[in-house]
C-alpha cells in the first residue's frame, strides 16, 4: 500500500465470496493472538479484511455488517508500516490520510499493549453517533457501539480464515487514539483490532 501522496485513493483487488474455511471452521478456529510476526499482510488480504468489516454487498448499498436503519455509522481505518488509511465501502477502496507508521503511538495510547504496535495492521474503528442520532436519539450511542461489535467480530473470523490472527482491543485512551488519527470531531475510535500473522 506504499504511496508517498496523501490523499491518494488505492484501489483495492476485488474481495472473493468463495473458498476459504467454512463459517463453523472458522468459529472453532478463532483464537485470540497477542503475538505477531514480522510479515507483512498483501494487498489482497487487507481488501478481503476490509470488504468483511464492511464491504457492499447488495445493489442498495448493504454490507457484511448488519447497521441499523442501514445508515452506517462507522469508519474503518488501516494502520500499517506505510501510514494511515480510511476503508471507503462504496469504492472500495482506501484513502491515505497520513504517511508514516504510526502504530508505536497506538501502543501508547493502548496502554503499551504490544500487539498494537506488532501486528501487520492495526485496524480502528471509528463511529458518529451524530450520525444516528437524528433518528434513534438517546440509542444512537449504543447502536453505534453493537455495529462496531458485528465489525471487529467480521475482522476476526476473516482473519482466521485467511490463516491470520488478531485480537479486540477496547483499552486505550480514547482521546489520544483520535488525535494519533487525525479524526474529525464528528468521528471517536471505539475499537482497535491488531492483525497479522501468529508468531507460532
Amino acid at each position: 500500500m506504499k504511496s508517498d501522496v496523501q490523499g491518494v485513493h488505492i484501489a483495492l483487488p476485488q474481495a472473493s465470496v468463495s473458498g476459504g474455511l467454512s463459517l463453523t471452521e472458522a468459529l472453532k478456529k478463532r483464537r485470540s493472538c497477542r503475538e505477531f510476526s514480522a510479515a507483512q499482510l498483501s494487498l489482497d488480504q487487507i481488501a478481503q479484511l476490509c470488504w468483511a468489516a464492511q464491504g457492499v454487498t447488495h445493489p442498495e448499498g448493504y454490507r457484511t455488517s448488519p447497521s441499523p436503519g442501514a445508515l452506517y455509522p462507522l469508519t474503518l481505518f488501516v494502520v500499517d508500516r506505510h501510514g494511515v488509511y480510511e476503508y471507503r465501502p462504496r469504492e472500495h477502496t482506501l484513502v491515505r490520510s497520513a504517511g508514516t507508521d504510526l502504530r508505536k503511538l497506538l501502543q501508547r495510547a493502548a496502554l503499551d499493549q504490544e500487539c498494537v504496535a506488532d501486528a501487520a495492521a492495526c485496524f480502528v474503528i471509528a463511529i458518529s453517533v451524530e450520525h444516528l442520532a437524528a433518528r434513534y436519539a438517546e440509542r444512537a450511542e449504543q447502536f453505534c457501539l453493537l455495529e462496531a461489535g458485528h465489525v471487529a467480530q467480521n475482522l476476526l473470523l476473516q482473519a482466521t480464515s485467511l490463516g491470520l490472527a488478531g485480537v479486540p482491543v477496547g483499552a486505550f485512551r480514547e482521546s489520544q487514539i483520535d488525535r494519533i488519527l487525525r479524526l474529525p470531531s464528528s468521528l471517536r475510535s471505539v475499537y482497535l483490532v491488531p492483525i497479522g500473522y501468529p508468531r507460532n
